[in-house]
């Protein structure tokens, strides 16, 4: 009784191990994308002296809010909105290569900072409920920005507004595929897009005959009659009016 109690431990701990070692084989590495290059280039410079190297973009300013904390090279946080993915790039993951320079670069560019969003009108939000959008730093367009210093590789997955493509250079890294939104990737299938329309109202909507506010690209938000719809331009002033937020778009 002794051996097989001895040999079922055995066993159990030789399985346990396994499935350790097939978990940690299988874990979540994104793309593989990465680069060598050092902070101590930009370390030294000013954002102007950055951003002077570019043109500014022709991409909509749809909203603007402080960055309030930046999460990695390719997805920022922003008060008022939410979690931003950056549309059309990739930076490198934790733990590969280059990815405290992507991440610490767009700390020095955007942390703290009034930035602008023109947010991706052909899918709003990707599988996570991030916003898909570009940032705008002082009139540039971050994610070009990007793509041009080599710190991330064009991540096109269409449908999208926008082409990264264009904002690359010969020496961007890109992916040797082109993501279908019926493949497994980082943004989702969803079908909802922003509507062009809600350039006109404030970050949040809801309906007069309603207790529910909504992002404006909710697919709630887009049944609202325009002679019901009420628009908010903070979610504090929503709350304060007596709406309660969407479970769908969770503003």
């Amino acid at each position: 009784m002794k051996f097989k109690k001895r040999f079922f431990i055995v066993l159990s701990f030789v399985l346990i191990l396994g499935l350790s070692a097939v978990a940690i084989s299988t874990a979540y590495t994104g793309t593989g994308f990465n680069h060598n290059i050092s902070f101590s280039k930009y370390s030294d410079k000013s954002v102007d002296e950055i951003l002077d190297n570019y043109n500014d973009t022709n991409c909509t300013k749809e909203f603007s809010g402080k960055c309030t904390y930046v999460v990695d090279g390719d997805t920022i946080d922003v008060d008022g909105i939410g979690r931003i993915r950056l549309v059309g790039v990739n930076t490198p993951e934790r733990g590969a290569n280059g990815y405290i320079t992507s991440k610490r670069f767009v700390q020095k560019l955007c942390l703290n900072k009034e930035i602008s969003l023109d947010i991706d009108d052909s899918k709003g939000t990707d599988r996570y409920g991030r916003s898909l959008a570009v940032i705008i730093v002082d009139g540039k367009n971050l994610n070009e920005v990007l793509l041009k210093e080599g710190l991330a590789e064009v991540m096109y997955i269409p449908p999208s507004e926008f082409y990264p493509y264009d904002w690359g250079n010969s020496s961007t890294s890109i992916l040797n595929y082109i993501c279908s939104s019926s493949s497994t990737n980082t943004y989702s299938s969803s079908s909802d897009s922003f509507s062009s329309s809600s350039n006109d109202l404030g970050l949040f909507v809801a309906s007069s005959n309603s207790n529910k506010f909504h992002k404006p690209y909710c697919r709630w938000a887009k049944k609202i009659h325009d002679s019901n719809k009420i628009s908010f331009n903070s979610r504090s002033e929503a709350i304060n009016q007596g709406y309660e937020p969407c479970k769908v778009c969770q503003p």
